[in-house]
């Protein structure tokens, strides 16, 4: 009975930290989530090179913007991915929107893209080098920018209708 019990608390702590996307190395059911960046602070990164090679730079582009920080394997991103598809958000021709994906090689991304219709640019952040500056865990993360590239909400993707929430107002 007891090592039942414990086989038991043992998946149920993996299910609940696969289930948050918080992180694969934390198995708390509810982990401490830090965001490094504020209202009205400006995003640091600007330049970035997708996966196919392009240039983007942020400060070139006017109007709002939207950045995903994500991972391929976590089911809240491609729920997410899922529900910015389906949204009108996608087809705003005013609207910039960036994918980073955390700890994710430039292969990993392009076959996501192939599986959930990803059309935005995607960027390759394979050691965190972006990620770490904005969070400590939890993806996916949505970073709300205006034309001037100040935050204007940050989000943490973990809940059904998060596209829902994406709003300037």
């Amino acid at each position: 009975m007891i090592k039942r019990c414990i086989n038991t608390a043992t998946i149920g702590a993996f299910c609940l930290s696969i289930a948050a996307c918080g992180t694969t190395e934390s198995t708390t059911p509810n982990p401490t989530y830090e965001t490094y960046i504020s209202h009205g602070e400006t995003f640091k990164h600007t330049h970035f090179q997708d996966v196919s090679g392009r240039s983007i730079d942020l400060s070139q582009k006017p109007g709002n913007k939207l950045i995903i920080l994500f991972a391929t394997w976590c089911s809240d991103s491609k729920r997410t991915f899922n529900e910015l598809n389906a949204s009108e958000l996608i087809h705003d021709d005013t609207l910039t929107i960036l994918a980073i994906g955390r700890e994710e090689k430039p292969d990993a991304l392009i076959e996501f893209a192939k599986n959930y219709r990803v059309t935005v640019p995607l960027i390759a952040d394979e050691d965190r080098q972006i990620y770490n500056q904005y969070a400590n865990k939890g993806i996916p993360r949505l970073i709300l920018l205006d034309e001037n590239n100040r935050v204007v909400k940050t989000l943490i993707g973990e809940s059904e209708n998060i596209i829902e929430q994406v709003t300037w107002n």
